[in-house]
């Protein structure tokens, strides 16, 4: 009873609260911003809203609680959310600082409603005790020696005042001819550095301000850099020169101009490390501007130490240190660039440190946001960077690294054109965001500009025929974006880090237009023997227009074997002697030295897709035709249409094995040496599931696995390739192997299959691939006849195992079956005399009856070529006879004929099966490296190794029910087959 009395309980409160629950709305509230609380309103963090403030009250300048008005004083306050105000007597109309009392204001009031004293004067409200004085005092410093004090900024105390005034005036007063800037004091006389122009140039936007900071210091930090060596002051002037982007102009007196000045001119006081550039007291912000300086920085002298890619951490990672400035001049201290000191975009602590590895290409790309840029970064920072290693003695030192800035106008025609670094002006000190200088009037208000260093890109150069890893001093490159503000919550810029290696590629690219030309140079001679071949299969010596064409076609496919042969050598030598490398020695292409390479690939698929389109023409326009040796067997009773009697003729023979045979034909048309989808599936399996593809990473290791906190570099379109067409020629010999030594022998052999089928069935194929040449099988059948019963035809193959009848040549005791032919022209026309009638369904007249209808001209018309070739084949024709003889050696390397069949044609005995030439099966090689070539080349252009393989797939699958069906209607066509017989 008791837990059904709480249950009701419990269902009542529930009622309870949801009725008491606002409909759908309940649970929004307005947004209000403490700017949008008005003079006489605070904004109340616990309502998250605007609320009144008092009578007599003001909202204060944070805006978050209220305050008395000028003339009142607070009688009580509870954090300034509840506060009691006070009117101040007319005789003490001032109050006091802490906003507690009034008091008489002798020097009148502030805006504030406090009292007031002129300068170099400090307020008074109290005595030593702590006694609230009717009337506020103003007490003057003493700026007299010895004391030589003045009020401080608030104006609350004496202090000593600024140095400068005591050596010039021997007072605390800079009267004229002295000179005031910058809050401090210099004698007027020559030799001081010019007036200068404290103005900031943001040239991508076309602006010039006036900058306050370089108002207020600038003139000063020049005299005091100049007079008195000033630290502090010379490197706040180099600063200032940098925020300018080290502008470089001898009539300009800007920053830079007043540092040039200095530097000119103190040339007596020595250099500091025997760097002549780095003057005692100065910072070291330029090189020098003579030219071919940047090549002797960066290309004279090598890094002192080596490094590696599997080794102890010294030798592996690049140990970047930077010491840091602020805006003033003041030394913070040293920073070492592991962390992501120069990294503006966020990542995790293992990814930021995987830019410093010797080796990984680092690529970092982010947008930032304005309002978090004002956030981070509201004083700027500056750094002058170097990079550490072991002297040898136990002794750390430092490498000075050098900085191109991209955007020093003295830099930016030299960049733009592409000129090399001979002409570059280096620098030494850069900051990763300014939003200092871009502040006008007042240093306390937002800027009106920022400059943000959008791109840092640091690059290591391996020194050209190094073994141990030898590098030349490191460059760091710097742009930078200007930002003009109007809503940092809206606006954003693309930053960039990025750190690359590169060597020099001459020679590589030497080499390789070496082979090109010498691969090229013999690709041009087997195409004309190519050409010459083609010329005496055709039975033609004219060089004509169809000539030259068909050169071009033989010389595109040549050429494409020369690119592919190239590309697969520099991908897996880029492969191989990077990634397995310990002491480094080379370093991979950067992507725009890669462009080349690109160009090979696509020059490659574009000639190998010709070479490919011409060999499917080719094919599905061979001429083919199907002797059938078998006999009548008796006679059979006919009657004869019309006539009413009966006559005795030849028993039909079934033409059933000559469908049989066309169907296997069609079959084996589209047989491959390998298995397409299996070499796809095999590839991607390799390349995304064992993980290939993580060779293909522009860093040093050679793991197929990657963490994934770790850093992943990005894609070598080298490597990639190189990877993918390792795997597929891989992959495809093994196939090719097993099924040659497997496969076809133990199991299934369709080519071979073929032929013997083709003897069994007591059917010949008669094939011309060109004009005078061809292909032959013999399929005649030893025992004379094939259509017969299941019976007899056991008896004949088991004679045949046991020797006990004759061989299956076309020679008397050969087993030659497959042919070569090289056929006389006489042969050709006799050929062609009747095959028209195939073709055109329709013949001479005295082979065909004018009054025959089609099918009745077609079938006599194909009896005619029957009896033709047979007649043919068993030498029945001696003005087109044959002979039957071997190929040589030369003419098998070279695939061409030297006899030309002038009077008899000739028959070459063929081992290797040589008719699958017009097969799939026989262009294994081309069809190979055009799945390759069409893969890479998607791969390539989406950088997605499962879009080629799904694309290469498909490829494969279009082109071979193209061969398919196109094939099936010549063949039908030339051979007189019904094509509702060719399933």
């Amino acid at each position: 009873m008791a837990t059904r009395g709480r249950g009701a309980a419990a269902a009542a409160l529930l009622m309870a609260v949801s009725a008491a629950l606002p409909p759908a709305r309940g649970f929004s509230v307005p947004l209000q911003r403490p700017d949008d609380c008005g003079a006489e309103h605070y904004f109340d963090s616990s309502r998250l809203a605007c609320a009144p403030c008092g009578a007599h009250q003001r909202q204060s300048s944070g805006g978050s609680f209220c305050e008395c008005e000028p003339g009142y004083r607070m009688v009580s306050t509870n954090g300034g959310f509840s506060v009691t105000c006070e009117k101040c007597p007319e005789n003490m109309s001032g109050v006091t600082q802490d906003g507690w009392n009034c008091i008489t204001c002798p020097k009148g009031l502030t805006s504030k409603g406090n009292c007031k004293c002129p300068n170099n004067e400090i307020l008074v409200e109290r005595s030593v005790d702590g006694v609230l004085l009717d009337e506020a005092l103003c007490i003057r410093c003493n700026g007299s020696e010895p004391s030589f004090s003045a009020s401080d900024a608030p104006g609350s105390r004496c202090v000593r005042c600024e140095k400068t005034f005591i050596q010039v005036s021997k007072s605390c007063d800079c009267n004229s001819p002295n000179i005031l800037t910058g809050g401090l004091c210099f004698l007027a006389h020559e030799g001081l550095p010019p007036k200068g122009v404290a103005a900031v140039r943001f040239a991508q936007l076309g602006i010039t301000l006036a900058s306050a900071w370089f108002l207020k210091n600038l003139q000063s930090s020049a005299f005091a850099c100049w007079l008195y060596s000033n630290l502090t002051a010379c490197q706040a002037l180099g600063n200032m020169c940098v925020m300018n982007m080290n502008s470089l102009s001898s009539s300009s007196t800007d920053a830079c101009g007043l540092f040039q000045y200095i530097f000119v001119n103190t040339a007596r006081v020595g250099v500091i490390h025997s760097i002549p550039y780095w003057r005692h007291n100065l910072p070291w912000l330029y090189y020098g501007d003579q030219p071919g300086l940047a090549s002797q920085v960066l290309e004279k002298n090598h890094f002192p130490t080596t490094f590696t890619f599997k080794g102890a951490d010294a030798d592996v990672k690049l140990k970047f240190i930077a010491a840091s400035f602020d805006a003033a001049g003041n030394f913070l201290k040293w920073q070492s660039l592991e962390g992501g000191l120069l990294q503006l975009c966020p990542d995790t602590q293992t990814k930021l440190n995987a830019a410093y590895v010797f080796g990984t290409t680092y690529q970092q790309n982010c947008k930032i946001s304005v309002s978090k840029i004002l956030l981070d970064f509201a004083n700027p920072v500056f750094y002058d960077l170097f990079l550490e290693y072991n002297g040898g003695n136990g002794q750390q030192h430092l490498w000075a690294v050098p900085v191109l800035n991209l955007n020093l106008q003295y830099n930016e025609k030299f960049v733009n054109q592409g000129s090399n670094f001979n002409n570059w002006l280096l620098t030494r000190r850069f900051f990763l965001v300014d939003a200092l200088s871009g502040k006008e009037n007042d240093l306390g208000k937002s800027p009106r500009v920022i400059r943000i260093a959008s791109k840092i890109t640091i690059s290591i150069r391996l020194v050209s025929h190094t073994q141990r890893g030898t590098i030349y001093p490191p460059l760091i490159t710097v742009g930078y974006t200007d930002v003009l503000i109007q809503n940092p919550e809206t606006q954003s810029v693309m930053v960039s880090f990025a750190v690359s290696y590169e060597m020099n590629q001459r020679e590589a690219q030497i080499q390789t237009d070496i082979a090109l030309g010498v691969l090229g140079g013999l690709a041009v001679l087997w195409s004309l023997l190519k050409t010459a071949g083609w010329k005496r299969r055709t039975g033609s010596s004219i060089i004509d227009l169809q000539t030259v064409f068909k050169f071009l076609l033989f010389y595109a496919g040549d050429l494409a074997n020369v690119f592919f042969i190239i590309t697969v050598g520099t991908g897996i030598y880029w492969l191989v002697f990077f990634k397995a490398q310990q002491f480094v020695s080379v370093l991979l292409p950067l992507p725009s030295q890669e462009e080349d390479f690109v160009t090979y690939i696509a020059c490659a698929f574009s000639l190998k897709a010709l070479q490919f389109l011409h060999l499917l023409v080719s094919q599905l326009a061979i001429d083919i035709f199907f002797i059938d040796w078998e006999r009548p067997k008796g006679k059979v009773l006919k009657a004869v249409e019309g006539e009413g009697v009966t006559k005795s003729a030849a028993a039909p023979v079934s033409i059933w094995r000559t469908y049989f045979i066309a169907n296997e034909w069609n079959e084996i048309q589209t047989v491959r040496k390998i298995n397409p989808l299996f070499q796809v599936l095999a590839v991607l399996f390799f390349l995304e599931v064992v993980g290939f593809s993580n060779l293909a990473l522009m860093d040093a290791s050679s793991s197929l696995t990657r963490s994934s906190e770790s850093y992943v570099a990005p894609w070598s379109r080298i490597l990639r390739f190189g990877v993918s067409a390792a795997l597929w020629v891989a992959i495809a010999i093994l196939q090719i192997i097993f099924f040659a030594v497997i496969y076809e022998r133990f199991v299934e052999d369709k080519i071979s299959q073929f032929v013997d089928l083709c003897c069994v069935s007591n059917i010949s194929v008669f094939l011309l691939s060109h004009n005078c040449f061809g292909h032959y099988i013999h399929g005649r059948s030893v025992h004379g006849h094939a259509d017969t019963n299941m019976e007899e035809m056991n008896m004949n193959l088991k004679r045949e195992a046991e020797n006990l009848c004759s061989q299956r040549g076309l020679l008397p005791n050969t087993d030659g079956q497959t042919f070569q032919i090289s056929i006389s022209r006489k042969m050709r026309l006799n050929y062609d005399w009747i095959h028209e009638t195939l073709t055109r369904k329709r013949g001479p007249a005295r082979l065909l009856d004018s009054s025959a209808n089609t099918f009745e001209q077609s079938t006599r018309a194909y009896n005619a070529m029957n009896k033709f070739l047979s007649s043919f084949i068993d030498h029945v024709h001696k003005e087109m006879d044959y002979i039957v003889k071997d190929k040589l050696l030369l003419e098998r390397i070279l695939g061409m004929e030297f006899m030309e069949p002038i009077e008899k044609s000739i028959f070459y005995n063929d081992e290797g099966h040589s008719f699958t030439d017009v097969l799939y099966y026989g262009n294994e090689t081309t069809l190979l490296i055009f799945d390759i070539l069409f893969f890479s080349v998607v791969d390539l252009a989406s950088q997605s190794f499962v879009l080629a393989a799904i694309l290469t797939y498909l490829q494969q699958e279009i082109f071979r029910f193209i061969r398919t069906t196109l094939g099936q209607k010549n063949l039908a066509s030339k051979t007189l087959v019904d094509q509702r017989f060719l399933i």
